[in-house]
């Protein structure tokens, strides 16, 4: 030791030297912080998420984007609407002529035709019915053979046989007289013109071709949300959504939903049996009914692109980061392993405010 110390005094610069200050307050916070962290990973609560895409969409059926199509072939005539054209329900839309401008004057013939049939038709079958009371009143005289009794009976069924075709052809008639008339194509409900697909004048159209694409207006709007498999099947009906809108400024935070800025607040509604053609699976997120309304038009439109996040158990920060660097799924709920409680929202959704 005394040895060392005798070599050491050889050094003069070397005695003299001394570690800065700031260089040993550096390592003290450092140092603190390490400690800090590593008490934060344990104790501080994390709130994990299934995080997924998607878009806005139209919970009813028909008022979602819908093709407006010809009822009976022919040719477009005249368009009543142009691109964004609002219409009530029954406005017309366009309307279509047949290629032969005498068809409806030709079926008004026909059914005038079966009608007068029809009336001689039931003028003969009652003269035959005459004539039927008296044969039959001739044959129980014995003035009368049986044969022409019996052929009077033949002829009052042929002449109804005769009045059953002739109103079957009546139906028929007005089947096509009704279609006919049929050639305005109105809107169905209230809502606005998006495009129009057919040209005017001479463009030629059959039964069932789309005309134009009608979307409704006030529709109830649910978001179509698409998460991995690896999460789904830990999500429940009603558990808390964080949704983040299209063209609309908000500030995420996955663990600390209460500090997050300009999110909206929704509720799982159904989640898809099967995966999409994606691979991923459809949730369907409703908005939540103890929360501030989603946007409205124009501001959040339908189609409009969401990011969400569905929120699932609170765990410590030591662990998601633990999970998210070994890349495994979300913690599994202990109550799902007994009684499965699914509507009943996350442990750490109640922060989502």
């Amino acid at each position: 030791m005394q040895a060392h110390a005798d070599e050491l005094g050889r050094f003069k610069t070397l005695r003299e030297l001394r570690t800065p200050n700031v260089l040993r307050a550096l390592a003290a916070m450092l140092g603190l912080g390490i400690v800090i962290a590593l008490i934060g990973l344990v104790y501080i609560p994390w709130v994990q998420t299934a995080p997924g895409t998607g878009s806005v969409i139209a919970l009813d059926p028909r008022d979602r984007v819908q093709n407006v199509t010809a009822l009976v072939p022919g040719r477009i005539d005249e368009w009543y609407v142009t691109d964004g054209s609002q219409v009530k329900r029954g406005d017309p839309i366009a309307r279509i002529i047949d290629n032969d401008p005498l068809l409806l004057d030709r079926i008004r013939a026909e059914r005038a035709q079966k009608l007068a049939e029809i009336a001689a038709a039931e003028q003969a079958a009652r003269t035959a019915m005459l004539d039927v009371e008296r044969t039959g009143t001739l044959f129980r005289e014995g003035l009368a053979a049986r044969r022409d009794y019996e052929a009077a009976q033949i002829k009052v069924a042929d002449y109804r046989a005769k009045i059953a075709a002739s109103r079957a052809a009546i139906n028929k008639v007005n089947v096509d007289l009704s279609r006919q008339s049929a050639q305005v194509v109105r809107a169905p409900r209230a809502g606005r013109i998006m495009t129009i697909n057919a040209g005017a004048g001479a463009t030629m159209v059959s039964a069932g071709d789309i005309l134009a694409t009608f979307a409704p207006e006030e529709s109830a709007r649910v978001v179509a949300l698409y998460v991995d498999g690896r999460d789904v099947s830990l999500i429940r009906p009603g558990r808390r959504v964080r949704l983040a809108f299209e063209g609309w400024p908000a500030i995420q935070f996955s663990g600390w939903p209460s500090v997050a800025q300009g999110m909206f607040d929704g509720r799982v509604r159904t989640i898809d049996l099967s995966a999409s053609a994606n691979g991923l699976f459809r949730i369907l997120i409703e908005p939540a009914p103890d929360r501030p309304p989603w946007p409205k038009e124009p501001y959040v439109r339908l189609g409009a692109n969401v990011r969400g996040w569905v929120l699932m158990d609170t765990v410590s920060a030591g662990y998601e980061l633990w999970r998210q660097l070994n890349d495994f799924p979300l913690q599994y709920p202990a109550t799902a392993a007994g009684n499965d409680q699914a509507a009943a929202p996350a442990k750490g959704s109640s922060d989502a405010k």
